[in-house]
This record gives C-alpha cells, structure tokens and sequence, in this order.
C-alpha cells in the first residue's frame, strides 16, 4: 500500500471545494453581463443560479451516501468529471435553456462532489489535532472562495468574459482527477441493499422545498405556488424519516441525529450559513447600487473580509488547543453579529472605509474562526461506515441554511418600504436585511451554546 501524503490529499480536497464554491460567485458577479448576451428574461435570468441550487440540494444525501456504498474517491472522481464537462458547457453556452440545462447538471455533479471531499477529509486524517486542522482549512474554503470568486469574477465580466471563470474549471479539473488517482485510495466499500425509497423520497422533498425557498424571493411567502412546494417538500421528508426509521440500510442513518452535538451543528450551521450569504447578496446591491461601484471594484472591496477570514482560519487551530473549540466557535460568532448589527445601521451617506470596511472585518473574523469548530461538530464521533452520509449532512445544511436565510432576507428587507424609492429604497432593504441576519446569528449562539461539545473540537476518537 503506497504510503499517505496527507498534504497532497488536503490540496485536492480542498482545490475542489473551492472550485465549487467559486463557481457560484463568479455567477453572481457575471450575471449582468449573461443577461444582456444571451438575451435572458428578468425573470429567466434567477434561474441561473436557482437550476443549480436546486439540483445541488435535492441530490445531496443521495449523493453522499452514494460515496458510503460505491467508495468515496470513486465518486469523488465522478463528480468532478460531471462538474468539468458541464463547466465547459456553460462555457459555451449560446442560449438560456442551454446555460440553464448545463447548471443544473453542474449542481448534480456538486452534490456528487461536495460531500465526498469532506468524507475523505474524515477518512484520510485521524481524529485528533491533525484533523481539526485539515477541516479548519477546509472550512475557511468557502468564505474566502466566495470573496475570491466576487474578485475574479468582476474583473473577468468587466475585461475579458463570464465564460472563463467557467472555462477554468476544465484544466483545473482533469488535473485533480489526476493528482487524486495518484495520491488517494478508494475507501472500504459496504455492500447491501441500496435504499432506494428513501433516495427518492430525500431527492423530490429536498428539491421541493429548495425550490420554494428560492421560489419565495420572487412571488412571496404567502403566494400558493410558494407554500405547496414547501409543503410538498415537506410532506415527503417527513415520509423520507419515517422511512429511513425501518430501512436496514438507510441512506441517512437517523442514528447520526442521536449525538445532540451533531444535531445542533446541523440548525447552527443552516442559522449561520443563511445570515452570512445575505451580506454577500445584499453588500454588492449596496456597493454598486448606492455608491456606484464597477463589478471588480465591488469585489476588490471584499478583500478585507477575505484575507481576515483567511487569517482566522490559520489561527483557530491553535485556539482550539488552548481555549477550545467550543469557545472558540462562540466567541467568533459573536463578533461576526456585531459586523452584521454594524450593516443593518448603513444609509445614503454611508462610506466604503467607515461604514463596510470595518463591518467586514468582524463578519470575516467569525466566519473563519467559526466555521472549523462547527464543521468538526458535524462530524464528531461519526462511524467511518456514516462518514459520507454525515458530510452530506453537513453540506445539506449548508445549502439548506444559505437558501432559506436569503429567501427570509429577502421577505423581511421589503417592510416598511411601500413610500420609499431610488436608494433610499435600496438602502432600507439592506438594513433591514441585515438586521435579520444579526438576529439568525444570535439564535444560533444561542443553539450552539446549549448543543456544542465542551471538549476541544475534533480531538475524540470516531
């Protein structure tokens, strides 16, 4: 057996968590110019980020137990090859059902890949140390990747074109297919019966109420082609638990709930995760919709969010050994509310360096120093047998958690506003969002609070 090269292994892992989450950044800082080129609707156009995300979170648990029983490097490799081709097809895209189509396949492929890379982060680094420093890296991956990616992908729609963010993807992805049939070993197989009720059941009820969710945005919460899809979806995950309760080899194993840490990590994670993404969504409206900023000014002025949160992730490690991870998670989502509850504050004359910079300090403080210690969460004392079916929990909650925050930031930042207009109006909308997305925080603190382990993350035995 060839010996481990865990640094090599952590590359790749971490190489192609970022591919996927750049992707949807670039994506939103192209958006502007897809919608003129290839001649998309209003309305079509959300459906450039809405055919991925729901493909993405509708096939997630299938896709991660799937790695449990057909082996993880194999679909590891799988969902990078469906990313690669579907990224070129994108790239080449020359009308709106065609881009549409080829995101959606392009979700499928990251709900392929994104909860193999932290399964085989899990199989491949010993709980202990060496471990919470692999995931806390890993897990700073997707704040810095979205930053990045509003960099590059401004400076790729305002010089060259959106399509070579897409176009990247290609050599970026045959080389990690390559390094990852070098350098990482397929992991034990566990034959039996595939749960196939309980794969049909989790697809449609994910992507039900993923589709709500997003749905929601456009026509409201209240409007009836938002509600029966949300109940649809949840009808049929409530099926999905019953289901999994008599299946001999479920694809969610409802023992992973059994820990009340991993439990809480899960709604921590969706509480977190959805606060986040709408400082993302809502800082672009403000940075070019109020102070007029290009799109690759709007994503250099992420910089300052992205090298902190960088720079956290370095550090937690050691503050994990010294103060625990525990404390640490909570200590660092108490500063990133203060950075949303200083946004939920902006106005007209608000300025970059007064009013965001410093904001975007503290929300790039917490996530990087929050995000290691909950993913550890996630995963704690998990059965090498569940791994992949835990990292597909996490993701789920992920993707879950980002959708449903910005759909409720999205209904809260309207009220109040009916005689408000211009930036004004913009302005208002922020706010308000924000404050919602402070108030997510503080519940997840809360959460966190009560379920987090009180050892040092990822230091026990699985």
């Amino acid at each position: 057996m060839r010996p481990v090269n865990r640094s090599a292994i952590l590359a790749i892992i971490m190489i192609s968590y970022m591919m996927i989450v750049l992707d949807t950044s670039v994506v939103i800082a192209g958006l502007p110019k897809i919608h003129a080129e290839l001649g998309f609707t209003d309305a079509g156009l959300s459906w450039v980020s809405n055919a991925y995300t729901l493909v993405f979170g509708g096939f997630l648990l299938l896709g991660a137990r799937a790695g449990d029983i057909l082996g993880r490097r194999r679909l590891f490799i799988v969902g990078l090859a469906v990313f690669v081709v579907s990224s070129l097809l994108i790239g080449i895209a020359t009308t709106p059902v065609m881009l549409i189509g080829a995101r959606a396949v392009q979700g499928f492929g990251s709900a392929i890949l994104a909860p193999s890379t932290l399964a085989l982060l899990q199989t491949n680094f010993p709980a202990g140390p060496e471990r919470t420093r692999a995931v806390a890296y890993y897990a700073s991956a997707a704040g810095i990747s979205a930053s990045i990616g509003l960099v590059l992908g401004g400076f790729l729609a305002d010089w060259l074109s959106w399509r070579v963010g897409f176009f990247i993807n290609v050599p970026i992805g045959i080389g990690l297919i390559v390094a990852a049939l070098r350098n990482i070993d397929e992991t034990e197989l566990h034959t039996g019966v595939f749960d196939l009720a309980g794969a049909v059941t989790s697809t449609l009820g994910m992507t039900a109420l993923v589709f709500g969710i997003v749905h929601s945005a456009a026509t409201g919460w209240l409007d009836l082609s938002t509600v029966l899809p949300v109940l649809f979806g949840v009808v049929l995950l409530a099926i999905f638990v019953l289901t999994e309760w008599r299946a001999k080899q479920p694809i969610m194993p409802l023992r992973l709930f059994a820990s009340r840490e991993r439990s809480g990590a899960y709604v921590v994670r969706m509480l977190f995760l959805g606060a986040n993404v709408g400082f993302f969504f809502f800082s672009t409206q403000f940075m070019q919709g109020v102070l007029g900023y290009s799109p690759a000014r709007t994503g250099m002025a992420f910089l300052p969010a992205m090298i902190v949160n960088f720079l956290a992730a370095l550090a937690a490690p050691r503050m994990i050994a010294r103060f625990g991870g525990r404390n640490v998670m909570l200590g660092s989502m108490l500063i990133g509310f203060l950075g949303l509850a200083c946004l939920a504050n902006v106005s007209v004359e608000t300025r970059y360096l007064t009013g965001l910079a410093i904001p975007m300090l503290l929300i790039g403080l917490g996530q990087g120093g929050t995000l290691g210690p909950l993913t550890s969460s996630g995963i704690a004392n998990v059965a090498p047998k569940d791994a992949g079916a835990a990292s597909g929990l996490v993701n789920a909650a992920h993707q879950l958690g980002m959708s449903l925050g910005l759909g409720v930031q999205i209904a809260v930042s309207v009220l109040g506003a009916d005689t408000l207009a211009g930036k004004v109006l913009l302005t208002h909308r922020i706010g308000n969002a924000m404050a919602c997305a402070a108030t997510m925080v503080v519940v997840a603190l809360l959460v966190a609070a009560a379920t987090a382990g009180k050892k040092t993350a990822d230091t026990r035995t699985s």
